[in-house]
């Protein structure tokens, strides 16, 4: 496996369906991670730019639910919550973790990321969840498969990486892949 400069595994460029997409969601978790690694507590809860008030420990949550919310909730159908409430925004309110700090959020959204793949490590990519009526509603379509939640996974960590990017670059300079 190739690795990039700062140790994550670069997806392979050659791979069947099931390992491209595991890799690929493997990488983008990864890179959150990154993004998060070395700063202090006031850093994680700096926001990038006005009129914005994202930042680095609300990314986290937020990747914190979404994980819960397409793995646990719809592929699964379990009933749970999600970790930070459904009042919460999906972790993004700015003032909800005034008493938790980067530590603890990394430690929930590792926990369930390793919720994740255990939930998936057994399905095909054909088998599918169910999306909440509400839900449905919003984006026309009740079934999903896991293949789908995959790629939604990816492009939701593509997206929020883009994100992280800008935030850490804002609070120390640093850049990267």
């Amino acid at each position: 496996m190739t690795k990039t400069p700062d140790g994550r595994t670069i997806p392979p460029p050659q791979a069947g369906e099931r390992a491209m997409l595991e890799s690929w969601l493997e990488f983008h978790r990864a890179t959150l991670a990154l993004k998060c690694a070395g700063l202090d507590d006031a850093q994680t809860r700096r926001a990038s730019a006005e009129p914005s008030r994202l930042t680095l420990l609300g990314l986290v949550r937020h990747m914190t639910d979404v994980e819960r919310q397409w793995f646990q909730k719809v592929f699964a159908g379990r009933d749970v919550a999600l970790p930070y409430g459904e009042e919460q925004a999906y972790g993004f309110a700015p003032d909800a973790a005034a008493d938790h700090g980067m530590d603890e959020a990394l430690a929930a959204w590792r926990a369930e990321t390793d919720a994740s793949r255990a939930t998936a490590a057994g399905a095909s990519l054909d088998d599918s969840g169910r999306l909440s009526e509400q839900d449905a509603a919003q984006i026309g379509f009740r079934d999903v498969s896991l293949r789908w939640i995959m790629v939604h996974m990816i492009e939701e960590y593509a997206r929020h990486n883009g994100h992280a990017d800008l935030i850490r670059e804002r609070i120390d300079g640093a850049t990267g892949v």
